[in-house]
Formats: structure tokens, sequence, C-alpha cells
């Protein structure tokens, strides 16, 4: 059932319109009685005031109750509404299959509970119709959100995305806030690599997001928390630290083609040739650290090498051994290059980068031994250190904006990026 519905088809009784503009999920398991008050509501917001063409699609998962029939009666009453039956729950297999088989250009989701605020809908997904941002998530923590909920869910909440945070998981003030939006062409290449099925899926979608450069809005909602929400607070908190366990060994083991969709997805640089300064400050850091394990491991190799050899000896021994691991990790870590492809060309280019770090280090062991032929081990490594700095940065430079630049055109995704709905009639029979 899953590998058919993950097609780009669009439900059978909807083929014959146009493609939205927008196509609102709405996520549901046993959701019987609150589900037609839900799509009733959200149909006559949008068609009152969205300004541009909609379908509503109701992604039921694995109900057992008469879910299924309440969403095909609103859908006969109803226009713009289509109904996505899987035979399995999980919220976010739901979203996943829904928004994948969507021919919208804009896709969203929101909670069945309707508890954010429906005017927030139009402020969520205009950056993406205008083509300024690629993803749009709703905040209840932001300062300007108003929400009513009780104590224990809001420390809940604070704690997690503190967690998120500061394990830099993602940066985002409300990662699991049910109000959400993505444009279509980048959620093509996003979606089929997010391997959480259940409430993780929001936090590994802008994990994702994050990772590959996309531009993420959040909008201040107003959220009235549901009292009758069933979700296991438990259960699910145990599965997003697993969640996060787990992505942070992908990213460690290279399992994912982070570099590709960089060059694929991400905004361009604002200078040529010069990344942003958060894409520079973030490499600059894993590059810092990297370089700091390679120089500890530099210097214990040159202590080593040094009593079985001359100075010169030493020093050409510890570079090459710890320059090819300097280089592999800085390749996987800090640029994010995955996989074998170009590998063997970036080593050779490393070797060039060596030799100018063999001249500036030999140099300058060179001329410190021409000034004071006896001098002691303290002043060979203080030598060392600072021609080693020097080195440090030059190898930066190169690595950035030779071995591992970013190619100057990105390649074309699913579908172009650029403004959407110019000249689209909305349902309403208006014209955006």
């Amino acid at each position: 059932m899953e590998t058919g519905v993950l097609s780009s088809a669009v439900p059978p009784e909807l083929a014959w319109l146009p493609p939205p503009v927008l196509d609102v999920v709405v996520p549901v398991h046993d959701e019987e009685a609150a589900l037609e008050p839900c799509l009733r509501r959200l149909h006559a917001h949008l068609a009152a005031s969205f300004p541009y063409s909609f379908r509503i699609t109701v992604a039921e998962n694995g109900s057992t109750d008469a879910t299924v029939a309440v969403a095909r009666r609103v859908a006969a009453q109803l226009p713009d509404i289509a109904v996505v039956v899987l035979p399995q729950p999980g919220r976010g297999r739901a979203l996943r299959t829904a928004w994948l088989a969507s021919d919208a250009q804009v896709l969203a989701y929101m909670d069945v509970d309707l508890s954010t605020d429906l005017d927030a809908l139009l402020p969520l997904v205009a950056p993406l119709i205008s083509g300024h941002s690629d993803m749009a998530i709703g905040s209840r923590l932001a300062r300007s959100s108003r929400v009513v909920r009780g104590p224990q869910r809001e420390i809940i909440s604070r704690c997690y995305n503190v967690l998120l945070r500061g394990t830099g998981t993602t940066s985002a003030s409300d990662a699991q806030c049910g109000f959400k939006a993505i444009r279509a062409d980048v959620a093509a290449w996003l979606l089929p690599l997010v391997e959480d099925d259940g409430w993780f899926f929001d936090t590994e979608l802008l994990w994702l997001a994050e990772r590959v450069g996309l531009r993420v809005h959040e909008v201040p909602v107003d959220w009235i928390d549901d009292p009758d929400s069933r979700v296991d607070i438990g259960a699910t908190a145990r599965a997003d630290l697993a969640g996060i366990v787990r992505l942070r060994r992908t990213q460690l083991s290279g399992g994912l083609p982070l570099a590709e969709l960089r060059a694929r997805l991400a905004r361009r640089p604002l200078l040529d040739g010069a990344g942003a300064p958060s894409e520079v400050a973030g490499q600059l850091v894993a590059f810092a650290v990297i370089g700091g394990l390679s120089f500890v491991a530099y210097l214990l190799l040159f202590l080593l090498l040094r009593g079985i050899g001359t100075a010169q000896e030493a020093n050409l021994g510890a570079v090459l051994i710890t320059t090819v691991g300097n280089l592999a990790a800085n390749r996987r870590w800090t640029f994010g290059v995955t996989g074998s492809a170009g590998a063997g060309r970036a080593q050779l280019q490393g070797l060039l980068v060596l030799v100018l770090g063999l001249v500036l280090t030999s140099g300058a062991l060179a001329l410190l031994h021409g000034a004071a032929p006896a001098a002691p081990r303290t002043a060979e490594i203080a030598t060392l250190v600072v021609a080693t700095a020097v080195a440090t940065v030059l190898r930066f430079v190169l690595f950035r904006y030779w071995i591992f630049r970013a190619p100057r055109s990105a390649a074309p995704g699913p579908h172009p990026r650029r403004p959407l709905g110019s000249g689209v009639t909305a349902s309403n029979g208006r014209t955006a």
C-alpha cells in the first residue's frame, strides 16, 4: 500500500482539477469525533480568507473507529477535500505519504484539534509562495506567541527544545509544533530521506532542512492546547531521544548525501565565491576541532619519531601521517562530502597542501637551527606551533575555496525555485 501511495499520483477524484497552490494535510488516527468539526471550520476559513487555490487532504492512518467514514462523508459534501487512507498508524508516515502524493506547490499540515489560530496559516505559507523561504514552522515559544496550556506540557516542551538546541539537532525555537509548511520542490528531495514514521518526523525534517542550507521561516502562533490530547508523552520522549542519537550517528557515518543536497537546494552565497557567515562559522568550528585533534596527534608523533631520527625526519613522518587523516575528517565533517566519488582527487590535491605545510614547518625549523644550532627541544616545539598555525590558516583557505569548493551553479530540482501562485484562481472564485 505505502509503496504505491508514495508515487506522485493525484487522488482520482481530484485528477480533473488544476493543481492547487496549497495542500493542507490533516493526519488523523481514531478521530471520528473531532474530524468533522475540524474539516468544516478549516474549509470555511480557507474559502473565506485564503487568496489562493487550496485542497484539504485527510491523511487517515490505521484508525479502528469510523474516522474513514466521517472523512469520506464530509469530502462528499464539501469541495476541495481529499481522503488518503493508510493501513498503518504513524503521523510521520501519513504526512510523508500525503505530501509526496500531492501535486500542490506548497504543502502544509496541522493537527486535527486545530489548536493553532487559523489566522496564522497565511503568514505561514506566504513566504513559501513568494519564494522567500523554503520551509515554515509555527512557534509556540516565540516571544509574541500566546499559549494556553498546562504547566506540565509547557515545561516538557521547553525542556525538549532546549535539548534539541543544546545537542545541535535544530536551531528552531519549537520543533514539535503541529503547524508546518514546505515547498513541494524541496520536499521531493527531503521527504524520502526522513526515516521516522511517528512524532519525531517534524524534528528530523527540520534537521535535514538546516543541514542542506534551506531557509526556515518561523511564525509566532496563538495556541490553545487540547485537553483531550492522547499523546503518550513518555513513549514520545523516548522515541525522540532515540531519534536524536540516530541522526548524530547517521551524520558521523556519512550516511546521507548532505553535500549533494546542499549543491542542489541551498541558497547561493550573497557574494560570489563566499559562503554565508553562518555556514563559514560552522565550518570553522568543525575545522578547528579536527585541527586541534590533528595537532595533538602531530606533536605526539613528532616527539615519538624524534627519539629515532632527526628533527626534519620526525617532522616529515608526523606531517605525512596526520595530513591524510586530517583531510579525510575535514572532507566528511567540515565540508559534508560523503561517498567515494572525488576522494582520490581530494587526496592528491591534499598532497600539494601537504607540501606547502612541509615547506612552512621545515623552513621554520631550518631557520631556527641556522640561527641556533643547539636549540633545545622546547624551542623546536615553539617554532613548530607558530609555523603550524600559519599552515592551518592556509589549509582552511585551500580546502574551502579549492579542494572542497561548492559548485557555482546548482543542479535543478524536481521543480524550479520560483514564486508560486501568480495568476492562480482560488477555489472561492478570486484571482490571486
